[in-house]
């Protein structure tokens, strides 16, 4: 749980070395993790965005590791369980902790309401963005709140950044001076950079309250006005650390013992800033957690193992860096200072050969095959009905998921072979099965699920009920329950929210997750018409709902090529229903309509053009996700583009449109947008309708033509 210095570190020291049998998941709640030695060159504008992130998402795929992002809320030592926000608990055998720590704010009265909290520092880089878009010419005042290493170098940042604007800087420091555990050259130092830049500092300035536009102070000087707030002060850990019953000290951070394991639980690591090794106390900095990883991934792997832990024994004294703004910086070691440019070319020299670690990822060294931890051979998996998932294991994963959706996974899914569909008038039915392409499994049902019944919203059907066909990878009984548990408990979370039911299924093992439905689905009512996918008119209006790309972006997240924003936003737009743009096109007397899914767009529209018509598209109207033109402008796409070039048939796009654009058209999708016909007077009407559903790049991207030959042109 958590992307850390020391989790990113041990990850790839794992991954180098892999151990058969062992299941590996990160929590994070964020794709990219700052890190925080250059966090404030990035605040001053030294740094670009991915010079000084770890992507955590390529990271996890270079070594194998699942990724879920996601925040954890809680966490149940005695059962093993972590509780995540909007999703079913995880189950764990070992679990490791690297959530860092956040600011004390609620002993101000005030401060969680009006301040911005430094850490964690990727909500920092967040919320300084949207403040340096707000800031106009008029005068401002900004305002610190803190002393230590952290908020000098951040104001200083923020100075430099903003250096020539009507802004006001200042400082304010409860401690009698800045720095207290610094040496006095390293303070006179900071002092220097301080004063430069035109940085009012406050000591002896400790904050008793804060409401929206002032500072209120404990000795009882004047108030202090400012315009926005950031707050840097004594850290605390995450609430449910001490919650879960764990020992830990006054402010929740966790007690380790010098093998890094909770003390009274063995089956619990930490690392970082959430920690506190007792016989070794030391402040919270990123070198101790970087200095913790080698001895951290040694001992989670002899942990696993059964073999001997050893200790960690953390340096005294460190060196410490410090940036003052610019490209100067302060170095502080022994009582020791130094200051100047060159500092600051052997912190960047530094911080860039850590960074490198994570850009410059080497080949990865595969497993043995069915082998088990001790070298110990296995036997082979069996196919037929040998590979089925087992009773047990099936009986408990539904008996969960019942309790948990009782309309839409009734009991009797665990011993009926077959169910009754009841039905008003005719059903429609459909069946699509996906290969793994998130590592989440629960992401993974979810998307299975929405990407099935899409071929029911396609023609403005209401889902009426699913069967489930899903394999598993070959794990033990009780991975196997838990990986079950977490791709229905996902594909539930899709269908109950269109009150679809789940009768059965079939599961099985293999060598990779696929998870698939048969979904059936009517008409709203009895005499209420569905959307053909004929049917389309010359002159017709074509509105695709939803971008296009997920397949070259998938793709190159295989190469690790793609950016794990860009695959956050893809899954967030395959998760997006196409329910209500199916009920919006029916209301709106569209037409015909079809989803775009593996066959892409030019695929698709080719099913949907009778002979004698063809279609006019305007390249620049076709929305794509972010990092999709960028994969295929670089070559990469998905292994199904050449057959869907084939297939697509007469196409003609001259030289007027872009090499990526038109790759874009056989882009395979998965759980892709519709493609919905309209005839021109109710176009209009029907993109704002769609807009104000929840679908923002709903766009007219062409129209249907007349063609003897059925040509597609693109222009």
């Amino acid at each position: 749980m958590g992307g850390g210095h020391a989790h990113a570190l041990a990850l790839r020291m794992l991954a180098m070395q892999p151990i058969p049998g062992v299941r590996i998941t990160l929590v994070s709640p964020a794709s990219h993790t700052p890190y925080s030695g250059m966090l404030p060159g990035l605040v001053a504008g030294h740094y670009r965005f991915e010079e000084t992130h770890i992507d955590l998402a390529r990271l996890c795929q270079w070594a194998g590791v699942r990724f879920v992002e996601s925040s954890v809320v809680a966490l149940d030592p005695d059962q093993r369980l972590i509780s995540i926000a909007g999703r079913p608990p995880l189950a764990y055998d070992l679990l490791s902790l690297d959530i860092g720590s956040q600011p004390e704010l609620d002993s101000v009265p005030g401060a969680r309401e009006h301040a911005v909290p430094v850490k964690p520092v990727a909500g920092l880089w967040q919320n300084w963005q949207r403040w340096q878009a707000q800031i106009d010419s008029r005068e401002a005042r900004l305002a610190v709140v803190g002393g230590g290493a952290g908020s000098v170098e951040l104001v200083m940042a923020m100075a430099t950044c903003l250096a020539g604007r009507k802004l006001q800087f200042a400082l304010y420091c409860g401690a009698a001076d800045i720095l207290p555990e610094y040496s006095r050259g390293a303070r006179a130092a900071v002092r220097r950079g301080l004063d430069a830049l035109g940085i009012d500092v406050h000591c002896n300035a400790r904050v008793a309250a804060v409401d929206q536009r002032s500072l209120q102070f404990e000795s009882g000087r004047e108030p202090a006005q400012y315009d926005r707030l950031f707050w840097c002060t004594g850290a605390v850990a995450a609430p449910w650390i001490a919650e879960s019953g764990l020992a830990t000290d006054d402010r929740g951070f966790l007690l380790i013992r010098d093998t890094l394991q909770a003390l009274d639980d063995e089956s619990i690591f930490a690392a970082g800033d959430i920690a506190v090794q007792v016989n070794h106390p030391r402040p919270r900095a990123g070198v101790f957690a970087v200095r913790q990883a080698p001895v951290l991934a040694h001992n989670l792997r002899c942990r696993l193992l059964s073999m001997p832990l050893k200790n960690h024994r953390p340096q005294r004294r460190f060196l410490s860096l410090l940036s003052l703004g610019g490209k100067r910086a302060v170095a502080d070691k022994h009582g020791l200072a130094a200051s100047g440019d060159w500092v600051w070319h052997w912190k960047d020299r530094i911080d860039r050969r850590f960074m490198a670690l994570f850009e410059s990822l080497p080949p990865m060294p595969s497993a043995p095959e069915n082998a088990l931890p001790s070298g110990e051979a296995v036997q082979a998996p069996c196919g037929g009905c040998g590979a089925k998932v087992g009773g047990d294991s099936l009986r408990a994963a539904l008996a969960t998921l019942s309790d948990r959706y009782p309309q839409h996974c009734p009991r009797s899914v665990s011993s009926d072979d077959a169910a009754i569909v009841s039905s008003h008038g005719p059903i429609m039915q459909s069946v699509d099965v996906l290969r793994a392409m998130v590592p989440d499994p629960w992401l993974m049902g979810r998307i299975a699920a929405n990407h099935a019944l899409s071929d029911l919203y396609a023609v403005a059907a209401r889902p009426l009920s699913a069967l489930a066909v899903i394999t598993l990878p070959f794990a033990s009984e009780t991975l196997l329950q838990r990986e079950l548990q977490q791709v229905l408990a996902g594909a539930l979370h899709e269908l109950s929210a269109v009150d679809c039911v789940l009768l059965g299924g079939h599961s099985m093992q293999g060598q990779e997750l696929s998870v698939g439905f048969v979904v059936n689905g009517q008409a709203a009512a009895e005499d209420q018409a569905l959307l053909p996918k004929q049917g389309l008119q010359p002159g017709d209006q074509l509105v695709l709902c939803k971008p296009l790309g997920s397949g070259a972006l998938f793709a190159a997240h295989m190469q690790l090529k793609a950016d794990g924003r860009d695959l956050t936003a893809a899954i967030d737009n395959m998760l997006m229903s196409n329910f209500a743009a199916g009920q919006l096109a029916l209301e709106h007397q569209a037409s015909a309509a079809t989803d775009i899914t593996g066959f892409g767009l030019a695929g698709h529209l080719r099913e949907m053009l009778a002979p004698g018509q063809g279609a006019q598209l305007h390249s620049e109207s076709i929305p794509a996700l972010a990092g999709a033109m960028a994969a295929l402008s670089e070559g990469v796409t998905s292994t199904m583009q050449d057959s869907n070039r084939a297939a697509a048939g007469r196409l003609d796009y001259g030289n007027t449109a872009e090499e990526a654009v038109v790759e874009l058209l056989f882009d395979p999708q998965t759980s892709g947008g519709l493609l919905i016909g309209i005839a021109q007077p109710r176009v209009e009407e029907l993109c704002r309708s769609l807009r104000s559903a929840g679908y923002p790049d709903a766009a007219v991207i062409g129209a249907v033509t007349q063609s003897a030959t059925g040509e597609i042109h693109v222009s």
